[in-house]
């Protein structure tokens, strides 16, 4: 079955809810940069919850999360639009920390050194930008501190991601809760009461649980699904962008790789495809 999110409102529509299952968008980013378990959950909880952004974007609206807490996996970078495309790296994939008791400590993976900021390109002149300390790199509660925060919206984020011994991604998703303004202390009380009491969202996802139904155990019947969105791993590099790239090497550069190499490869940190450039190809890239 395809990842999909679904966007609701519960409790009389005094919260605005998005999840997703993000199991498949996850286990093709585990896969083409060879991730090992730790750095699989933290590149996946940060891939879920950019679907979720991406998918309170318009038109062609797009989004850049950047997290850097300072620990051994150094950056993580995802990208996503309002079309459910997302792609994400980190800057060192190969990061396996866990606890004693064999739950993975992305916290100690990701650091707290740090900022998590988020970038929006609404299509303007100039970028929106917000930015916050990192308090736990477990990336949940970042992001529910970055909405209170840089925002100024309450939330509450969730989001997991269960690896197999073979290092393949089992099961991800999350959810985004937002209270809306005018929001009664009766629908905040029953919010954090329901939280308290639900399952994990990777144990959620793994025993088969929907988007829908993920809401559903957290507002029972008090929640209407408004829409649903498929999401999945995308990235929009091409060789004619690497091409341009290249041309702004200049003349030199350019030659020295006809020189040296007979010809160049460009590799895309988001999703690791390799573009080959023959001498004759450069040769034609240099300006007159």
């Amino acid at each position: 079955m395809k990842d999909y999110l679904v966007k609701a409102l519960a409790f009389d529509d005094q919260i605005r809810a998005f999840a997703v299952s993000s199991t498949h968008l996850v286990e093709e980013a585990r896969r083409r940069h060879g991730c090992w378990p730790t750095a699989a959950a933290a590149l996946g909880r940060t891939l879920t919850v950019g679907a979720m952004m991406g998918s309170q974007l318009k038109g062609d609206e797009k989004i850049t999360i950047r997290i850097n807490g300072n620990g051994p996996i150094g950056s993580i970078i995802v990208d996503a639009d309002s079309k459910g495309c997302v792609r994400g790296y980190a800057s060192n994939p190969e990061v396996h920390f866990q606890y004693d008791s064999g739950k993975l400590n992305v916290g100690m993976a990701v650091g707290t050194d740090g900022q998590l900021s988020v970038t929006k390109d609404l299509g303007l002149k100039d970028y929106f930008t917000g930015q916050v300390p990192l308090q736990t790199g477990e990336i949940g509660d970042d992001f529910t501190y970055y909405y209170a925060v840089s925002e100024q919206v309450p939330s509450a984020v969730g989001v997991g991601v269960l690896v197999e011994p073979d290092n393949s991604v089992r099961a991800a998703g999350g959810f985004i809760l937002q209270v809306m303004p005018g929001a009664t202390e009766e629908t905040l009380t029953k919010l954090e009461t329901a939280l308290s009491t639900i399952k994990p969202v990777s144990t959620m996802i793994d025993e088969g649980y929907t988007p829908e139904k993920m809401l559903e155990a957290i507002f029972g019947e008090e929640v209407r699904i408004l829409e649903h969105q498929e999401v999945r791993f995308e990235c929009n590099c091409s060789k004619e962008r690497f091409e341009s790239g290249i041309m702004s090497l200049g003349n030199d550069e350019i030659q020295a790789m006809i020189d040296e190499d007979n010809g160049a490869e460009a590799v895309c940190y988001f999703c690791m495809e390799r573009h080959h450039f023959t001498a004759e190809e450069l040769e034609k890239l240099k300006t007159k």
